[in-house]
């Protein structure tokens, strides 16, 4: 992501005054980031908490894409509004995803009247992908849990119990991402898709976002930037 997000930027003519990953963690200080007008975070599960911080404390606005770490959201989204200070979450920030994610709301509202139709999910996703469920699975999945209210709670299909959403997580070769949701019946099944045939949209919405987010003091989302 952090390659394809460079070339989004420089192909949108903005310049990239910093680089960090694990071969020059020396670099990532307040004095580098301070010479970014925003940061764009994508990095692991472990590692995304202290570097929003690290920004957060260099007054850098920032755009976050990592997953598998929100059971600290709340902790960083009042440390970003007490320190006045700018970060953009989405668990997904391709514009198609999050169409699918309004697609996955509307049919779940559809399909609430028929409890017939039995609703489950599956995500694919590269071998490099620390975190099962993916968080664009997650999202999908609490939505459907709002909109349609027949489960309760999701569960990875090796722990499901009775009343659970399943997602069935795979990992294989360098797969971009695919999502679906079935709701089937004894009779037939419905079932809605997105696939991605490369990181090129997730680069260009996280991109897209940082533009947007520029000059903006406050916690935000896809939803904020499609408006």
């Amino acid at each position: 992501m952090g390659k394809e997000i460079e070339k989004a930027a420089i192909a949108r003519n903005h310049e990239v005054v910093l680089k960090l990953d694990v071969s020059n963690p020396n670099e990532f200080t307040a004095a580098n980031l301070k010479k970014a007008d925003v940061a764009i975070e994508f990095t692991t599960p472990d590692t995304a908490v202290a570097n929003i911080k690290k920004c957060f404390d260099a007054s850098v606005p920032l755009v976050c894409g990592t997953t598998g770490w929100l059971a600290h959201f709340e902790e960083i989204k009042k440390l970003c509004l007490d320190k006045k200070q700018a970060f953009f979450y989405a668990s997904n920030y391709s514009i198609g995803v999050n169409l699918f994610f309004k697609l996955n709301e509307y049919l779940a509202t559809l399909m609430k009247p028929y409890n017939g139709y039995v609703p489950s999910m599956e995500e694919i996703h590269h071998i490099h992908k620390k975190d099962a469920p993916s968080g664009t699975a997650i999202t999908l999945a609490e939505q459907l849990i709002l909109k349609h209210g027949g489960v309760k709670k999701w569960a990875l299909k090796e722990g499901v119990k009775a009343g659970d959403l399943p997602i069935h997580s795979v990992r294989e070769g360098e797969a971009p991402g695919t999502h679906s949701i079935t709701y089937a019946s004894a009779c037939d099944e419905i079932k809605i898709t997105h696939q991605a045939y490369n990181r090129q949209g997730f680069a260009e919405g996280a991109v897209i976002a940082a533009q947007w987010l520029h000059g903006k003091t406050g916690v935000f989302n896809m939803n904020d930037l499609l408006k």
